[in-house]
């Protein structure tokens, strides 16, 4: 199993974040494509899983040099390091994403596209303009109609299927950016919006295109579903359709289930398991 290095320049960042950039500007130049990739990765605004290098927040721009010498490096390995470190900074400031693919599109090489689509993904899906533009979206009147469902209730653990129409009014062909968000009910009652990739479509001027996706409520690891209220929203290069709400129905009770099962939906259903005897034990 190899080793890596960039938690560990984590340190040197935080304590000499000036020096520590100019030692891994130098990096961006070494023959090890593993040595170029600390470069890119080590000072990533949000690295995952490594502390937070708080002055690299506050100066976004200071890593500009190392992405500029390093997003037609030779090894996809470091390419794909240069793109996540892009879409970091969209989270701090977009300006300095934008403007930075804005010049490498300038200057690309057969490799450029990919990384700007990859490393513009934030953007794209907040429907930034620019980051739209410099991926090949265009079509600025566009209209989406408000999803429809074969019913208002989706089963705990099932799938929700729906269909939507977008339409280019427009007087010239359309290619589009099209993703949707599914309005999450928390267990406190609240919404919280989740944006995913739905795909691209050319449109005619004029024309029309039928999207259909389906979204699946199995239970996953990385989420907890809750019953209740739920809505669903496309957009096609940012312009949004009307929500289109629908139920999550609760979890089906089940007295043959596992213990883990029963507390996991008495959990979710807010309902108190029952009492455990004085004296017992597990």
């Amino acid at each position: 199993m190899g080793l890596t290095g960039e938690f560990a320049v984590r340190h040197l960042l935080n304590a000499r974040p000036e020096r520590g950039l100019r030692i891994m500007r130098t990096w961006t130049a070494h023959d090890s494509e593993h040595v170029r990739r600390l470069a890119t990765e080590g000072s990533r605004a949000y690295l995952p899983w490594a502390r937070r290098v708080p002055w690299l927040l506050a100066h976004p721009r200071a890593t500009r040099s190392i992405l500029d010498a390093t997003y037609r490096d030779p090894a996809e390995y470091v390419r794909r390091s240069v793109a996540n470190h892009l879409n970091d900074l969209s989270r701090v400031d977009p300006s300095v994403v934008t403007e930075a693919a804005a010049a490498w599109a300038g200057d690309p090489d057969a490799t450029t596209p990919w990384l700007l689509r990859h490393g513009l993904r934030t953007l794209i899906k907040r429907a930034d303009p620019t980051a739209l533009a410099l991926v090949g979206f265009t079509g600025d009147r566009l209209h989406v109609g408000r999803p429809r469902i074969p019913a208002d209730v989706v089963p705990w653990s099932g799938d929700l299927t729906f269909t939507a129409v977008v339409t280019n009014d427009g007087e010239t062909d359309a290619t589009v950016a099209i993703d949707y968000s599914i309005g999450f009910r928390r267990a406190n009652g609240s919404v919280s919006a989740k944006t995913f990739k739905l795909g691209s479509r050319h449109i005619a001027a004029g024309g029309s295109t039928v999207v259909t996706k389906t979204h699946s409520f199995r239970p996953i690891t990385t989420r907890t579903y809750y019953p209740g209220a739920h809505s669903v929203t496309v957009q096609a290069n940012g312009v949004l359709s009307p929500p289109r709400e629908f139920v999550l129905g609760r979890a089906p009770a089940d007295e043959d289930g596992d213990d883990d099962a029963r507390r996991e939906r008495r959990a979710l259903q807010g309902t108190p398991g029952p009492r455990r005897q004085q004296g017992a034990t597990s």
